[in-house]
């Protein structure tokens, strides 16, 4: 069997898988969210925490609860590493440094797992399980909480209220990720990934020198990684090191749990609007992209030129030979159309335009079919950007799902797919200007542009990978890429939870002969284009400097 023959077999068994959890995983998250009972476990929890689950909360009131609960853990995941030190279970790590730890917190409470260290010589046992594997939940779930809300938005009115946050923060903790990670985990454990709490051990001679492993609870938050959409690897080598991700079929399932919330919650979507056909459209805008990219990453790594990629069967720079240019493609694609940023080969050895494509995926704003939650509600706000151009075509207010888009909604909508492209675009010119954040780059010329760029992207789309070619681990990057995950994640989650508000409290409009049916294969069309042509506007320079001229150069 052919390389690429592999690779299109891998994609089409992934799409099948995909297609079997769709409606049982959507419809089971749909319920959760629309039930008014409570587990005991979750009724604890809410004791524990002073909270009363069945208090409706306006907008306002629901932000309050996201920012609280995310500087609380902000404030314990930093105070945890500095105090590692003198932690047991620490393997005789140090504390970690002020700025790498303000980084790291960030990165896990944000959803965007970031890390500019070496994770098997930086965090032991206690950071890694109470920390990190921690957050790798409750950031998952807070973005599902999210956009549950701004579904209620669609589905209520004349009412400002959208739930209630703690409810649907512990919910989505209980009943969804924990379940299907410990599932994930035994899969993994039983395919060959470490789980264990061992210390370091001395495996051999490298290179002239010792080489030594750590054991950890490695399969756990393998699983909750990629299924939060999460990322952060407890290795350095992430979703390549053997450890992680053993064989091929485990690369496969990893690519399976990083997609099927973030797909199936078009179906919760579709449920709790009453309209199935509107999940569907969403859906069907989803996986025109995700299958589209895949397809032209696949292009890109098996048909550039040159006899040794010829001879090889591809690029392989950077691939891990058990795993494979197709296998490869589909994860790069996946983790970067998600706000996964795990990875299973090095995007900086792809070849120019396949990086380009991994840059682009995150540009979009990770919509197809994007991170847990946060895919959802950006490709909502997109589709209400489309309506409104539509409006504009046809000379009517514009409408989506029985609300009117006015003036306040259209503000907010616009604000939320401007914030994310200025802080990128800032933030790597300002890195680019100075004279030190240069010296991090590994290369010179588009390339090392580049990486700059898709450290940024990276961090304001909270993605999480890198590059590999970027020093990040300075004062400088430290720094401003965590101030870019903050500012990335939770400014989009204000214009998300005010635009629902909004719609909450507007009346239903009735279906007339001019409204734009959204669930037809034509809204489809338009909202891909749309999604496109306003991405495309605002990174073609940035892309042209970088991706595209090393690209065009090779």
């Amino acid at each position: 069997m052919g390389p690429v023959l592999a690779g299109v077999l891998q994609l089409l068994a992934l799409i099948g898988a995909l297609a079997l959890a769709y409606i049982p995983l959507g419809n089971y998250m749909a319920r959760v969210y629309s039930s008014d009972k409570h587990w005991r476990v979750e009724k604890w929890i809410y004791k524990g925490i002073g909270a009363d689950p069945n208090t409706e909360m306006r907008w306002p009131a629901y932000l309050r609860g996201v920012l609280a609960f995310s500087a609380v853990g902000v404030f314990f995941l930093y105070l945890l590493q500095r105090l590692q030190g003198i932690l047991p279970g620490s393997l005789g790590f140090s504390s970690v440094n002020p700025a790498q730890s303000f980084n790291t917190a960030v990165s896990f409470v944000t959803n965007t797992n970031w890390q500019s260290y070496y994770g098997e010589q930086t965090m032991g046992h206690v950071v890694q399980t109470a920390g990190l594997a921690v957050q790798n939940f409750v950031s998952a779930a807070v973005g599902i909480a999210v956009a549950v809300a701004l579904v209620r938005g669609f589905a209520r009115s004349r009412t400002g209220e959208l739930g209630n946050f703690w409810a649907d923060l512990v919910r989505g903790v209980i009943r969804i990720l924990v379940p299907l990670s410990v599932v994930a985990a035994i899969v993994l454990v039983a395919c060959g990934a470490i789980q264990n709490f061992s210390g370091i051990h001395e495996v051999g001679q490298f290179m002239g020198g010792h080489q030594q492993w750590n054991g950890g609870a490695v399969a756990s938050q393998e699983a909750i990684k990629e299924v939060g959409t999460n990322g952060g690897g407890y290795f350095n080598a992430n979703s390549a090191h053997p450890f992680e991700n053993p064989t091929p079929f485990t690369n496969l399932f990893e690519i399976f749990l990083l997609l099927v919330i973030p797909f199936a919650l078009t179906r919760t979507f579709g449920v709790m609007v009453g309209s199935i056909k509107q999940g569907y459209a969403i859906l069907a805008t989803m996986a025109t992209i995700w299958v589209g990219f895949v397809a032209l990453m696949m292009w890109t790594e098996f048909a550039h030129h040159g006899s040794a990629l010829q001879i090889a069967g591809g690029a392989m720079e950077g691939k891990e030979q058990r795993i494979g240019v197709g296998a490869s493609s589909i994860f790069a694609v996946s983790t970067t159309l998600t706000s996964t940023g795990a990875v299973d080969s090095f995007h900086s050895s792809f070849t120019g335009l396949g990086g380009g494509i991994t840059m682009l995926g995150m540009q979009l704003g990770e919509i197809a079919p994007g991170g847990t939650g946060s895919g959802l509600y950006g490709m909502l706000i997109m589709a209400v950007i489309a309506v409104f151009i539509a409006g504009l075509m046809v000379g009517r207010t514009p409408e989506y799902l029985g609300k009117k888009i006015g003036t306040r909604e259209m503000k907010l909508a616009a604000c939320y797919i401007l914030i994310t492209p200025a802080l990128v675009l800032i933030f790597a010119a300002a890195s680019m200007a100075l004279p030190t954040p240069p010296h991090s780059m590994l290369n010179s010329g588009a390339h090392g542009f580049s990486e700059v760029l898709y450290a940024f992207t990276s961090a304001a789309n909270n993605n999480g990978s890198a590059f590999a070619g970027l020093n990040a681990n300075t004062d400088w990057f430290n720094t401003m890429t965590g101030l870019a995950m903050v500012l990335g994640r939770f400014l989009p989650m204000v214009f998300v939870l005010a635009l629902a508000g909004s719609l909450a409290e507007q009346k239903p409009v009735p279906v007339t002969a001019g409204t734009l049916r959204t669930e037809k294969p034509l809204f489809t069309g338009l909202l891909v284009g749309a999604i496109l042509i306003i991405t495309g506007l605002t990174y073609f320079p940035a892309l042209a400097l970088g991706p595209l001229a090393e690209g065009l150069a090779s």
